[in-house]
């Protein structure tokens, strides 16, 4: 079985500003960079590039692979078992309760994935997660969650906790790794998705991948999974679409993609637009660099990646144009938060996600910086202090002149 690896990375630490390009975990140029693809072999109802977006492997075709048991404790106290779905298809996730950031995306995918199931179907479907998080195992911490991102009105989420040490043993015998920072209480964990038929076999695993901010395709194959895991006589017509063949415009290192382009929610003048009909676009003629801040208003790390970028847009002024790219949220959620941190560069509206699925955004806050043709200079998973930022556009731009101080 394969292994995944966090929702959310670790906070990148502060390190000396000559060697912020390599030890950041900046993708520039000549770094190189991988797209993982599968081997995937077919399956009614979804399409190959769909099945790639969910990292998607059939891990018993035959039965024969029994999901594990386990005996939790649902987020409103009554038990949740395993044995209590025997008549269902299970989705099946891990998940920390304090996570208030990539997670938030997976959250929008199961609310989207539950939409484009069938009636028929979503009486036989239950999305189930387990507690990543030890250091908070209490039903009011995974209930709180639950509440945050809007999971509370879906009948069929149930979202499972209990000692540390059951919270362990699901873990182990689900294969899933889970990393414990005592000093923090924080975890990173594996981001498996099981799909468990009625009869108690894992018949496929995907993943919650670097593109699946996309919540259409990534939500409607989700669903594909879970509508095939069941009987013939209670699947359903699954809404949505598949991702397309291939995606418009390359986002690698070196790539030059078509434009980001979206409703504006700040025009550049701190006014907010209210997400208004007028798109605004990463597009420039000014012959500047662009840096395109990727951000949302449940993710705790984005607040300090906006006061960075909003502190260095006020010190380059217009030498360096500056785009926040606010991604699955409402309008009035990511006008708040790009208000609340005094931002006066244009921010547009990347409600689906499809503008960060587009740059492979697996983390937030997510970084890119363009050439002034529109090329891909930079990619950068997590938060970026101005000082880091500050060096490496300086770094790519030789018209700035480098700090004397």
């Amino acid at each position: 079985m394969r292994r995944r690896w966090p929702f959310i990375t670790a906070a990148v630490a502060l390190v000396a500003i000559v060697a912020a390009v390599i030890t950041v975990g900046v993708l520039m140029p000549g770094a190189g960079a991988t797209t993982q693809q599968n081997d995937y072999q077919g399956r009614a109802g979804i399409n190959k590039p769909t099945a790639d977006l969910l990292t998607m492997d059939t891990l018993s075709s035959d039965g024969t692979v029994r999901a594990p048991k386990f005996a939790l404790t649902n987020e409103d106290g009554s038990p949740l078992t395993l044995a209590q779905f025997k008549d269902d298809v299970v989705v099946l996730t891990f998940n920390d309760d304090q996570c208030a950031d990539l997670c938030a995306l997976f959250a929008q995918d199961v609310i989207a994935a539950d939409h484009d199931l069938s009636a028929a179907a979503r009486k036989h479907v239950a999305f189930v997660s387990i507690n990543a998080n030890p250091y908070y195992p209490s039903t009011a911490d995974v209930q709180a969650w639950t509440n945050q991102h809007g999971l509370a009105h879906l009948n069929n989420w149930y979202y499972g906790t209990g000692t540390p040490k059951q919270l362990a043993a699901a873990a182990h015998d689900y294969a899933v790794n889970i990393q414990l920072d005592p000093a923090t209480k924080s975890v990173e964990h594996g981001t498996e998705i099981f799909i468990i038929t009625p009869n108690g076999t894992d018949a496929d695993i995907a993943d919650f991948g670097t593109q699946d901010a996309d919540t259409a395709p990534f939500s409607h194959g989700l669903a594909v999974l879970a509508n095939d895991a069941l009987p013939a006589s209670e699947r359903g017509q699954v809404a949505g679409k598949d991702l397309p063949a291939a995606l418009p415009g390359g986002t690698g290192i070196g790539d030059t993609p078509s434009p980001v382009t979206g409703p504006a929610l700040l025009d550049g003048s701190g006014d907010a637009s209210g997400a208004s009909a007028r798109a605004i676009s990463s597009a420039s003629d000014h012959g500047h660099y662009t840096v395109m801040d990727f951000f949302s208003s449940t993710c705790t790390a984005c607040a300090g990646q906006l006061d960075a970028a909003q502190a260095e847009h006020a010190e380059l002024g217009d030498k360096v144009d500056f785009l926040g790219v606010d991604v699955d949220d409402t309008a009035s959620a990511g006008t708040a938060a790009a208000k609340e941190h005094h931002v006066t560069y244009p921010v547009l509206a990347d409600r689906q996600g499809k503008q960060a699925a587009r740059f492979q955004a697996s983390d937030l806050p997510y970084t890119v910086i363009l050439s002034p043709k529109g090329k891909v200079l930079v990619r950068h998973p997590g938060v970026f202090t101005q000082e880091e930022l500050d060096y490496v556009l300086r770094t790519v731009d030789k018209k700035l002149p480098m700090p004397t101080d």
